[in-house]
């Protein structure tokens, strides 16, 4: 049975619409990409602050659609946004049945979300903050820190941003 790890992130360009991009892998520090799969959505909902999944969960949906199904699923924000578990983007995706493990990896602090668990990678001084459902807290900032490359943000990460960004 091989589990699968993957990435997930959604750029949202000028002139409309939005981009998901995917990365998968069979191990756990993502370091070697055996899928990669983007989606366009030609409409998005507006960007509104605290519901950011309702701009995010279809994009992620459309991209996730008609793939093998993923283990753990890390994306791009928070899981919840306070101790409070007020449902994040992370949740809402867990809630969905994307991935019975999801891990938010965020790269700035939320105003309340003093739960989430800093994680510093190569020799930065600024942490990246790891929420998740389906798994502990501290095993999912375990991964993220043991996840391949030396810079801040993980290689997987990084290159599904790039991903993300390059619009048809």
């Amino acid at each position: 049975m091989v589990t699968r790890f993957g990435a997930a992130d959604v750029h949202y360009p000028l002139s409309g619409g939005g981009h998901a991009a995917l990365v998968v892998s069979e191990e756990p520090a993502l370091g070697e990409i055996v899928e990669q799969r983007t989606a366009w959505l030609d409409e998005v909902a507006p960007y509104t602050p605290g519901r950011f999944y309702e701009r995010e969960l279809p994009a992620l949906t459309t991209l996730l659609t008609d793939v093998d199904p993923l283990d753990v699923l890390i994306v791009d924000g928070y899981v919840d946004l306070n101790p409070d578990g007020t449902p994040g983007l992370g949740w809402h995706v867990w809630k969905a049945g994307l991935a019975p493990v999801v891990i938010g990896v965020a790269k700035t602090a939320f105003r309340g979300a003093t739960h989430a668990e800093p994680v510093l990678r190569g020799t930065s001084t600024r942490p990246l903050y790891v929420t998740a459902a389906g798994v502990s807290r501290t095993d999912a900032a375990d991964l993220v820190r043991t996840m391949s490359g030396s810079a801040r943000l993980p290689e997987a990460l990084r290159l599904v941003d790039r991903l993300a960004r390059s619009v048809r």
